[in-house]
């Protein structure tokens, strides 16, 4: 009699990518246990259970995975090698790109995978706060290294500058979601960089002796 073999383990790199997108698509309340297996290629609860913990576990597990991945397009803001101008530039861009792409859902799973948690569910507003705040804080440092280098000024509109551009990064989520395209997004960053520019310092004019 031919023995039976061992029942196919299932990929868990394929089920994490599974997860993260229904993660992304929906936000973390609305995605029940059932879609998440479902997903994964039908695996029982006990596979679930077994391989994730819990559904807020995976959803650590998945956050963790989408900043090792998609997340990767803000690592410009703590590469130090670029100028503060250029750092900003091309987490932008990146994003807007990532954010609009149609190989995935759209938007930012930062951004929007908790937006509106009931309680219950406040750790992951708080873990997903937490990764909101470093990069707030990754495009402060950018200005405030700028500012130090003399390469912004230092006044009233370079002090909100942070604050600005943070929150046309957070409002690419919503405007990718309803389907703008990343050129559009892309102008958008163009224009909005000139408030940099504005505030630049301007290299000094060598003085000509006068003529007598």
């Amino acid at each position: 009699m031919a023995r039976t073999g061992r029942p196919r383990e299932f990929d868990r790199d394929k089920a994490i990518d599974a997860a993260t997108a229904l993660f992304w698509a929906q936000g973390y309340e609305p995605t029940s246990l059932t879609q998440l297996k479902a997903s994964m290629g039908n695996i029982s609860p006990a596979s679930f259970y077994a391989a994730f913990g819990s559904k807020e576990a995976l959803f650590r597990e998945v956050v963790q995975h989408y900043l090792a991945t998609y997340g990767q397009v803000m690592a410009p803001l703590w590469d130090e090698n670029l100028s503060p101008r250029e750092a900003i530039e091309k987490a932008l861009r990146g994003s807007a790109r990532m954010q609009s792409a149609r190989t995935h859902p759209a938007g930012c799973l930062v951004v929007s995978g908790a937006s509106n948690c009931s309680p219950d569910n406040e750790p992951i507003q708080t873990l997903l706060a937490a990764e909101r705040q470093r990069t707030r804080a990754g495009i402060r440092a950018c200005v405030e290294r700028a500012i130090t280098n003399g390469e912004l000024k230092a006044s009233s509109a370079t002090d909100v500058l942070p604050d600005i551009l943070t929150t046309f990064f957070h409002g690419m989520t919503c405007e990718a979601r309803d389907g703008m395209k990343a050129k559009n997004l892309d102008a958008a960053i163009t224009s909005l960089l000139t408030l940099w520019d504005i505030n630049a310092v301007k290299p000094g004019k060598e003085k000509r002796p006068q003529k007598r």
